[in-house]
């Protein structure tokens, strides 16, 4: 029960602010039509019923799960299996990310379906597990994080001087919608299980570090998808 009155005292001291200068613009500039003032009132209801219950499926479901599957992977004693299901499982949390979908709808409306919203989201699913695959390589192998974060933006500077400007802006766009509230347990949760089990418990901060290196992925997956639609 504790637990469950932290997260609602966390969800509404998150929500409260953006409520109250809503109302406070409401009523001294921008007088939005009372319907529409009231299509807000119950979207914050919903949105904050909605987080709370996020965020408890979050703590009970997949931060657990995550560190279960994580301290799983490296017990098989096979590369491959910790490579493949790293690759695996940031794919298919990432194709379950709102942010992303959110991305894809607005970028599907702008380019009047050019770009359509399933090559993105799947485009930007395909970056994350191969990243979050490099992750695990850097985490069983032990080097260091900034090798992979030079390599990776080298290649996002290199593909963005072949890539049409329109790109370049929706590639970074893409990279920040990873880092959403599906996305960043799982992958976190996922790393800490498996530098716990590989080096032990006082090297779980290996972890830490996915969520970079994930985000590139999305930016080099559109830029690839300008330089073909380009």
């Amino acid at each position: 029960m504790q637990e469950i009155r932290d997260t609602i005292k966390e969800v509404i001291y998150a929500v409260m602010p953006i409520t109250l200068v809503v109302v406070l613009l409401q009523f001294t500039i921008i007088w939005l039509p009372l319907e529409m003032f009231l299509q807000f009132l119950v979207g914050v209801v919903f949105v904050t019923v909605g987080l709370i219950l996020f965020l408890l499926g979050v703590h009970i479901g997949l931060l657990p799960v995550g560190e279960m599957i994580g301290s799983s992977l490296p017990k098989t004693g096979k590369l491959w299996i910790i490579l493949f299901f790293g690759f695996l499982l940031g794919f298919v949390v990432t194709i379950a990310e709102p942010d992303v979908r959110v991305l894809a709808l607005q970028i599907d409306l702008v380019s009047d379906g050019i770009i359509s919203r399933t090559i993105l989201v799947y485009s930007v699913a395909l970056g994350v597990g191969i990243f979050v695959m490099l992750a695990m390589l850097r985490i069983v192998f032990n080097f260091p994080i900034t090798y992979l974060l030079m390599g990776g933006y080298g290649v996002v500077f290199l593909l963005a001087s072949f890539t049409p400007p329109s790109f370049i802006p929706i590639s970074f766009d893409a990279g920040g919608v990873t880092t959403g509230p599906m996305t960043v347990p799982f992958i976190l949760a996922l790393g800490v299980g498996v530098a716990s089990v590989i080096r032990g418990k006082s090297s779980s901060s290996d972890s830490f570090g996915l969520v970079a290196l994930a985000s590139i992925g999305p930016i080099i997956a559109v830029l690839i998808l300008g330089v073909i639609y380009g």
